[in-house]
């Protein structure tokens, strides 16, 4: 009688290894464009918040010529200007792909507030990340608290950063131009051009937050959840470490 083929190269395994292994599964759950838009948005965010910093809080003069001969400012704001550019181009395309893609591509601006089940497994996940819960559960894309945080901090936080950043953008191009047509009467809304200036900066300190967390929160799931993280975000597979349904 034939001997049933070991799930795993026979030559290192001792047989009580055999035991302890579990067979994985995995599911394409990002589709290319999401990916990209990803870590097209993770860069971008990058320059913006470096280049922010130094616009809110500007480097001394270099002392390398004449002031003349330098445009070191002007270079963190056009590569500000340009990032954001790219942050709001890219944002649409994420927006007309959650029309177009698969169901998880909408998780990012869709909440079912209104379901129950929905917000016990929210309150479940945050008594795992506390670790107040023993086992995590297994999930194909967003876990319940990510995605929540997801929406607030991705769709409702990029909304607010664009149409207030672009809202800046146009006092620099001047009245009339583009960018003052869009957003240009927030300015008045808020109080004037410095209060823009202070909530954008505000928005900004909410995102860097935020990207810190997700970071750990990817990283810790990795390694302690039931699923792959950080190679999903890159080959698009959730890979899940056992077959137990539950």
């Amino acid at each position: 009688m034939a001997q049933p083929t070991p799930p795993v190269a026979a030559h290192d395994v001792a047989p009580e290894d055999l035991a302890t292994v579990a067979r994985r599964t995995s599911v394409y759950v990002y589709e290319a464009p999401v990916r990209l838009w990803h870590w097209v948005n993770a860069l971008a965010i990058v320059v913006l918040a470096l280049t922010g910093w130094f616009i809110g809080a500007p480097p001394p003069s270099m002392q390398i010529g004449e002031a003349t001969h330098q445009f070191v400012f002007g270079y963190i704001r056009f590569a500000h200007f340009a990032a954001g550019l790219i942050l709001t181009v890219g944002f649409l395309g994420r927006i007309y792909w959650a029309f177009v893609g698969n169901h998880h591509s909408r998780q990012l601006f869709r909440l079912p507030l209104w379901n129950r089940h929905w917000w016990s497994e929210v309150f479940f996940e945050l008594r795992w990340y506390l670790f107040l819960e023993r086992e995590p559960k297994k999930y194909v894309g967003h876990n319940p608290l990510a995605q929540l945080a997801m929406f607030f901090f991705m769709t409702l936080g990029l909304s607010f950063m664009i149409v207030t950043g672009i809202a800046l953008y146009g006092e620099g191009l001047g009245a009339g131009s583009w960018a003052d047509r869009l957003f240009g009467w927030v300015i008045p809304l808020v109080g004037g051009s410095q209060s823009l200036h202070s909530i954008h900066h505000l928005g900004m300190w909410a995102i860097v937050i935020f990207v810190i967390i997700h970071i750990y929160a990817a990283i810790r799931e990795d390694i302690l959840s039931r699923q792959s993280m950080v190679s999903t975000m890159i080959s698009g597979h959730r890979t899940f470490k056992d077959d137990r349904p539950d």
